[in-house]
Formats: structure tokens, sequence, C-alpha cells
């Protein structure tokens, strides 16, 4: 299956945050106008490729992969969601130092980077969020059965994702997600996997991400982080996004809404035809949003 080319050449790094080695591409001139991507759940830095090739020459994106996905250094063990907020603030102290920021966050970088405008305003410049506004709240009276299945899944332990080549998991993402294109689904196929010893491949990402998390995602606290944010806010939404009905299907409210009430300076844009991975499924119109309202607010 052909793979998606890039336009623009990527530039790998590593770099040492809080302990962990961290994996960081960059694009674009150094020197310009900084833009650092923060990729979601299961994903990496170079599936960011596609909104690159479709943004402006003149911008210096910096997309890091989380610790324990990508080319990141694991953990021994489970993950701890404040982790990223701190390796951010580590990232932005080695790659901006003393600067007020834009960050552009995908579903659980997006939720990574709201919580860090509200919780360090003055460090955040933009924010764009593409799909990434919070989880559903959670019932306390839960606590008990969700600490018992966390011990469960700790004591049987995690097994990782094998597929027989990249061209079969493009296949599977292009069976779960009709709008991808085929180059597009080969190319983070590729991106996604890594050889395996029996001749297939393995997904990049640590397995024990897969675990629940003994910490309750309390709504609450992030909506008080975001209303402190003092940054001009972005939201794009895909009108096709199944994370997005989960959420509304979960709480029976319309956390989206609450989501942008939080935020006192936002726009909100809809993609009717799109999903939750619209980046990779139409970049250029995710860009041109994003290229436009990064005019407006300089």
């Amino acid at each position: 299956m052909q793979q998606y080319q890039p336009l623009v050449p990527a530039r790998e790094e590593f770099a040492t945050i809080r302990g962990v080695e961290h994996r960081v591409l960059h694009w674009g001139p150094t020197g310009a106008p900084r833009l650092f991507l923060l990729h979601g759940f299961q994903d990496c830095a170079d599936t960011f490729q596609f909104l690159v090739d479709a943004l402006p020459r003149d911008l210096h994106c910096i997309a890091p992969d989380w610790r324990g996905f990508g080319g990141s250094q694991h953990n021994a063990g489970p993950y701890w969601f404040p982790d990223y907020l701190a390796d951010l603030e580590g990232l932005l102290g080695k790659f901006a130092a003393g600067e007020a920021v834009t960050l552009v966050g995908h579903s659980m970088g997006g939720n990574i980077a709201a919580l860090y405008a509200g919780i360090r305003p003055q460090r955040v410049r933009r924010l764009v969020s593409i799909e990434g506004f919070g989880l559903p709240r959670t019932a306390i009276e839960q606590t008990p059965e969700h600490y018992a299945r966390w011990l469960d899944q700790l004591c049987k332990g995690v097994e990782q994702s094998r597929y027989e080549s990249a061209a079969q998991l493009a296949a599977l993402l292009q069976r779960r997600n009709q709008r991808l294109p085929a180059t597009v689904a080969a190319f983070v196929a590729a991106a996604w996997t890594r050889p395996d010893a029996s001749g297939g491949v393995l997904l990049r990402f640590d397995p024990w991400h897969r675990l629940v998390n003994p910490v309750r995602y309390r709504r609450d606290e992030a909506e008080a982080c975001w209303r402190r944010a003092q940054a001009p806010a972005l939201l794009l939404l895909g009108g096709q996004s199944e994370y997005r009905r989960h959420l509304e299907r979960d709480s029976g409210v319309d956390e989206v809404a609450r989501f942008a009430a939080c935020l006192p300076h936002i726009e909100v844009r809809d993609f009717p035809a799109l999903g939750h991975m619209m980046h990779h499924e139409d970049a250029a119109a995710v860009a041109g949003i994003i290229e436009d309202w990064l005019q407006r607010h300089p």
C-alpha cells in the first residue's frame, strides 16, 4: 500500500525531561514562530505531518511523543495523567523558555493543553483544541469497583498488540474510519508500529496505558482549571466524532457546551463531515481554519 509522502521533512531530536527520554519532532525553520503540537492517546508526533504540510511554511512546529508513546521512553508500570502536565512544562522550558506559547492539542493532547492553559495561564498565548474537551463526570459510588478493576488488571499484567504487518493495521484503520485516505492510513500504521522478532509488527505505545486509571477523572477540577485560562482558544469539533457521541451519551448533558462555557475567550468551529481524527481525514480543511484563527489572534 502506497504511503503518504511528506512535503515538509521532520527533524528528530531526543530530550531528557524529568528523567524520561522524550522523542521530539521539528518541522520548519528554527527561529520562526513556534507551534507546539500535542498528540492524542495511542498516537505519536509523526501523524501531525499532514497538518504541518497544510500549514504555512513560516512556522516552527514542535511535537513531542508523550512518555510511553511513539519513540519516547516507557514507564516501568502504570501512568499518571498529571505527569503529562509536568512533562509539558519541562518541554516548554527546554524549547521556549520564558515565552508564552501556542499549543495545538488533539484529544488527550487537547485536554492536557487546556488544563495547562489554566494552571499556567501566563505560559499559554493561544490554545487550539482538536476534539479535546475533557471526559464525563464519574460517580463516586463506582470508586470501590473501579479500584478493584485496577488491582485485577495489575495482577493480570499487559500484552502488546501484534499485527501481521503495518498494511494489516492500515486496512483495519480504514475499516474503522472510512473517511481516512488510504495513503494516510498507511503512513499512520507505519508510524504506530515497530518490527517484531516474529516477523510481524507491534504497536509502539506502551500497553500499560490500557489500564484503567485508579485516580478517577474529576470534571469539577478540570473546569476549575479551564476557567483560569486567559488565552484565546479555538475548539474544533467533528460532526461524525464517535468520541463526542460517547461523551454526550455517557454524561447525559452537553459536555462540549459546558467546556466552551468555562473558557472565557473561545471560538468553536464544527466540521460536520469529519470525525475525531479530523487532522488525519482532511488536514487541509483543519489547517485552513487554524491558520485563519492564528492570523486573527496574533
